[in-house]
């Protein structure tokens, strides 16, 4: 996160946080994210934390329905990859410098 955010202040692009953890986002927030960025959905989890390791989530993904993979994501903001980036149109997950430079490259 600090890197998105040193990044974002460095390019002096303004931009709001939302602490995922206190105030996740709902099912159909997260639908609607993961429709935005296309990426495959298993690529919306944190798969590096505790929570996903201890729910058994590598394996649970490979066989759950999509509609039960998002209320997993809405179950706990710990599960969602972060840092998420939307414009409201448009959706980057995680901080890749040269994804949220071609992004911003673009406007």
């Amino acid at each position: 996160m600090r890197k998105a955010k040193d990044w974002l202040n460095k390019k002096g692009i303004p931009f709001e946080t939302r602490h995922i953890v206190n105030e996740p986002p709902t099912k159909e927030e997260i639908i609607d994210l993961h429709l935005k960025s296309g990426l495959e959905l298993k690529k919306m989890f944190n798969t590096s934390g505790i929570k996903y390791r201890e729910l058994g989530l590598k394996d649970i993904i490979k066989t759950a329905r999509e509609d039960e993979l998002y209320d997993y994501l809405a179950s706990d903001g710990m599960l969602i990859k972060r840092p998420i980036l939307t414009d409201g149109n448009r959706v980057l997950v995680g901080f890749k410098e040269k994804e949220w430079e071609e992004l911003f490259s673009r406007e």
